[in-house]
């Protein structure tokens, strides 16, 4: 019989030892999960665009960067705003057929709300979710570091549920 089997007796030195299989460390552990982690498991690339291009070169690079928005920077390299596909199809349902020309500054959303490494991943999604927003960049004393999507956290956040399945599984089967 496997000793796991046998039951303890009272000479036995174990029996006043307690186990746990779980803790609030490994139960809080996805959320203790920050944005940092998030940019550690995806590419470093940033694509970004002048305030004064035209939405014809912010939709080219769009598409041919396989993106969903870019940001957008000053000559300085500041971050002035996000342009969105979300705001270019609500511009060409303003003014088809005159939207292609416009500049960038015209379009792009300005009230860019910004993440930070450290920040947790369940507060950017409540962020993103309740401002119905995708794309959230990340800042680092006041420098761009990256931008995560909903995707990104999604993505991050059913890794882990699966990683946490497979350990309940392990822990069962033993």
């Amino acid at each position: 019989m496997p000793a796991s089997y046998t039951p303890k007796t009272r000479g036995d030195e174990t029996l006043d030892k307690k186990t746990s299989s779980q803790t609030l460390d490994t139960n809080m552990s996805a959320a203790r999960a920050t944005v940092g982690d998030v940019l550690a498991n995806k590419r470093g690339d940033l694509f970004w665009i002048n305030p004064q291009d035209t939405v014809a070169k912010a939709v080219e690079v769009l598409r041919d960067k396989g993106i969903g928005a870019l940001l957008v920077k000053n000559p300085q390299g500041d971050l002035v705003g996000i342009l969105s596909e979300r705001d270019i199809v609500r511009r060409l349902a303003d003014t088809p057929g005159k939207t292609l020309p416009q500049t960038v500054e015209e379009l792009m959303s300005t009230d860019v709300i910004t993440a930070t490494p450290d920040q947790s991943v369940v507060e950017v999604l409540r962020l993103m979710t309740d401002g119905r927003f995708r794309h959230m960049p990340v800042l680092e004393q006041e420098q761009l570091v990256g931008m995560i999507t909903i995707g990104d956290v999604v993505n991050f956040r059913l890794t882990a549920l699966e990683y946490e399945a497979l350990q309940l599984k392990q822990l069962i089967v033993g």
